[in-house]
């Protein structure tokens, strides 16, 4: 069993910009294949730049704030209460655009490796 408390963990720096801040509530190998499990707050035009994972598709659920995703080039809004799935190999990239902070829950699940068929 894994327990956490989210007001009591520490923020830390996301990879894509760490002026937007996170909270691990799991990080890799606690609960295979389950890559991290966070909350992220983006303050307001904070932007986590374009990028893609080839081995990981990740869920992120806005909790607050308003921002837009944009995902292959097309653009969604975000907004509380949405939940986004993105694909491996998906090119992402999340902005908040609202005057309140973007605060998303999100995890990663590493990708299943392709069957061959045997």
């Amino acid at each position: 069993m894994h327990r956490t408390s989210l007001p009591s963990l520490p923020d830390e720096p996301v990879s894509h910009n760490p002026e937007i801040r996170k909270r691990v509530m799991l990080r890799a190998g606690m609960l295979p294949p389950v890559t991290q499990f966070a909350e992220a707050r983006f303050l307001p035009g904070h932007v986590a730049p374009a990028h893609a994972h080839a081995d990981m598709a990740e869920v992120f659920l806005v909790t607050g704030g308003a921002g837009t995703i944009t995902v292959d080039g097309q653009a969604h809004p975000l907004a509380a209460g949405t939940c986004v799935a993105v694909e491996p190999g998906e090119v992402h990239e999340i902005a908040a655009t609202g005057s309140e902070p973007l605060v998303l829950v999100y995890f990663g699940v590493r990708a299943m490796p392709a069957s061959d068929g045997t």
